[in-house]
């Protein structure tokens, strides 16, 4: 829903107001680059990791639509989508002080659920509070900063634990096989969560309503039925455009979360010869892994502000397509490699891919969904994150032995192709072509 009109942000806005993004995002750069390695200390096997990751994709398929369709119904003192932005905060923090304290393997993963609960909750009005804010020709500033601050908060995350080695040696575990740097690093996302999300929403708080939608929210209860009516609807009239970034969503996310959870698993076999999660040379695996993930996650902060000019000049979607399509040959290249050096220039690829995933599928959202209901349709968007992730968790225990030899390097094998594939689906989206500039007044 549009409040009254709406201002342009200087760019120091848009930056303040994506703050918030950054202890977002570091909090899933700590699980991205730790959970694997934690469900090992404490015995996970590698057939049924995914399983374990069961979590991110359930709770956003569960969460992501209800507080969307919530938070467009929602009018309180502080804004629509300010008080879960809050709320989510307040949970995530809990959780991730909590996480390297696990003493056994379902105390573990049931931490990460509530931690997801909590990313969720705070991330759908996130990206409805960017497109409630922005007017049309700064939404692919806005959401290519977020990304920007994915991809930093990202870095730092991965990054963490190797940093911290320097005043605590990597070897020093707790009593359940986890490494203190690990401990600690959950404790400053934490903070970060919290702190970040607070200054945000306090620098660069939400338009006020006018009092004509203020009477139209008055029709349209926050209720458990009307909310569940309201998505019944939203997924019945979904956009065209919306509907066709469906598949490319498909194959981009489920190979982006094979990723992740075997990436440390084939960096072990290929450069250091070990599968046995409590060796030390698994533990060298796991701080190279965090290494290369901070570095593609910083050639995504940087990729993401490089790709502000581009995709205004050609567009989202021809864009989005390259940014693939580098992705998908770096996965492919990955399971060959038997340097360090190599590894850390294939990165180059999958932060390219990483930035335009975070940034460019949203730029395209935005161009295809009415602006009244941007909250539900984000939450409804999610779904085709989570779903993905859903399939691959449920079909990668399937196959994994029988199909892929139970090697994870396969695992990345697929994940670039089915990148590849995505690439292609981009390009038959009606959306995301650029967008001339309007001239409005600019604020702050």
């Amino acid at each position: 829903m549009q409040s009254i009109a709406k201002p342009r942000l200087s760019l120091l806005r848009i930056i303040e107001m994506n703050i918030g993004f950054f202890g977002l995002q570091f909090s899933f750069g700590l699980q991205q680059a730790n959970m694997g390695p934690i469900y090992g200390f404490l015995g996970a096997e590698e057939a049924t990791m995914p399983l374990l990751w069961l979590a991110g994709p359930m709770t956003g398929l569960l969460v992501q639509p209800i507080v969307g369709a919530m938070s467009d119904r929602t009018s309180s003192r502080y804004g629509r989508r300010t008080p879960y932005f809050l709320i989510g905060a307040i949970i995530c923090s809990i959780s991730l002080f909590l996480m390297p304290y696990s003493s056994t393997l379902w105390m573990a993963a049931s931490l990460l659920w509530i931690l997801d609960a909590g990313n969720n909750i705070t991330m759908e009005p996130y990206r409805a509070y960017v497109a409630d804010r922005l007017v049309p020709d700064q939404r692919s500033i806005g959401f290519l900063t977020q990304s920007a601050f994915t991809g930093l908060a990202q870095t730092l995350s991965y990054l963490a634990p190797t940093l911290l080695t320097s005043f605590v040696a990597r070897d020093v575990l707790d009593a359940n096989g986890i490494p203190v740097v690990v401990k600690i690093a959950f404790i400053i996302g934490a903070i970060l969560s919290i702190s970040t999300i607070a200054w945000s929403v306090w620098r660069v708080p939400e338009l006020p309503m006018s009092d004509e939608e203020k009477a139209t929210l008055a029709d349209k209860p926050l209720t458990p039925a009307a909310t569940l009516a309201d998505i019944v609807s939203a997924i019945r009239e979904m956009p065209k455009a919306m509907r066709q970034l469906s598949l490319a969503m498909l194959c981009q996310w489920y190979a982006m979360f094979a990723y992740w959870q075997y990436i440390t698993f084939a960096v072990g076999r290929s450069l250091y010869d070990t599968s046995d999660p409590s060796s030390a040379a698994f533990r060298d695996a796991t701080l190279t892994t965090q290494q290369a993930g901070a570095l593609y996650n910083f050639i995504a902060f940087l990729g993401a502000l490089v790709l502000i000019p581009i995709v205004r000049k050609l567009g989202a979607r021809l864009t989005h397509a390259f940014c693939l399509t580098a992705s998908g040959i770096a996965m492919l290249l990955i399971p060959g490699v038997e340097t360090t050096a190599a590894l850390f220039m294939l990165m180059l690829g999958i932060g390219i891919g990483w930035a335009g995933m975070m940034g460019n599928t949203y730029v395209m959202l935005a161009d295809a969904i009415p602006p009244e209901r941007n909250g539900i349709y984000m939450g409804i968007f999610n779904m085709f994150i989570v779903i993905p992730m859903l399939i691959q968790t449920l079909t990668m225990p399937l196959f994994y032995e029988p199909l892929l030899g139970g090697d994870p390097r396969n695992v990345l094998l697929l994940g670039g192709a089915l990148m590849i594939l995505g690439a292609i689906a981009t390009m038959f989206v009606d959306a995301g072509r650029p967008v001339p500039k309007v001239m409005q007044p600019q604020a702050g």
